[in-house]
């Protein structure tokens, strides 16, 4: 029977499988938190849901379907076969692609999706941004935060609603570390992510949910690309 899968600080999740995957295995991640019988088929391999990609072991099944994800965020069509701009797959995953994947079913159905600009936003635009993503960032609704140095953003992470005050929690897929993400830690470019500090994008939830009949919407099970 599959069962709820959850993710909080102090807990250790699924670790990207290739160097550029890291923004796949977030949304890999994403969907099995809102997906019990998707989450049940990564890590035990059952049940198999049609258009599940081939793989014996939980790393190969997550393999295989950061492969489906990054064919999805990277390529010409995206989830729906809505239409997106392409991205070369060793530059990792684009903003643009990694909203469409979160609307088809790596958050919680009807929830809309928005890009923020957080390189070159002073102290207070970054503190006004942090409690933005405290706001909205709910079960079910992640964000993802690229982050880099002061030059490129190097790497993507999972962030997911905390239990504190000035602080959310976050998952590095390069780890599979869950720990606190403050405020002050982005605020203050210091956030030691995977040795990656400086915030550059947020993909997050607006806020404002669709309301969508069940029937016809997207499975939350693995895709075929």
């Amino acid at each position: 029977m599959a069962t709820t899968f959850r993710l909080r600080a102090g807990d250790t999740g699924p670790v990207q499988q290739s160097p550029v995957t890291c923004g796949s295995a977030c949304l890999t991640v994403a969907r099995m938190l809102v997906d019990p019988v998707f989450a049940s088929w990564v890590r035990t391999g059952d049940p198999h849901p049609p258009g599940s990609p081939a793989g014996a072991t939980q790393a190969e099944r997550f393999a295989a379907y950061e492969r489906v994800v990054m064919r999805r965020t990277n390529g010409v069509l995206s989830g729906g076969r809505r239409p997106n701009l392409p991205w070369p797959r060793a530059l990792g995953t684009p903003p643009w692609g990694a909203l469409r994947e979160l609307e088809f079913g790596a958050a919680r159905l009807g929830t809309r999706y928005t890009l923020d600009l957080l390189r070159g936003a002073d102290e207070y635009g970054l503190v006004e941004r942090f409690e933005t993503l405290q706001q909205v960032v709910a079960d079910g609704e992640p964000a993802l935060l690229y982050i880099g140095n002061a030059v490129l953003p190097r790497h993507i992470v999972l962030v997911l609603p905390g239990d504190g005050d000035r602080m959310l929690d976050v998952y590095d897929p390069g780890t599979g570390r869950v720990g606190h993400l403050r405020r002050d830690e982005v605020v203050q470019h210091r956030m030691r992510l995977s040795g990656w500090d400086v915030p550059w994008v947020a993909v997050r939830p607006t806020g404002l949910r669709r309301v969508e009949a069940r029937q016809g919407a997207p499975s939350l099970g693995p895709m075929p690309a």
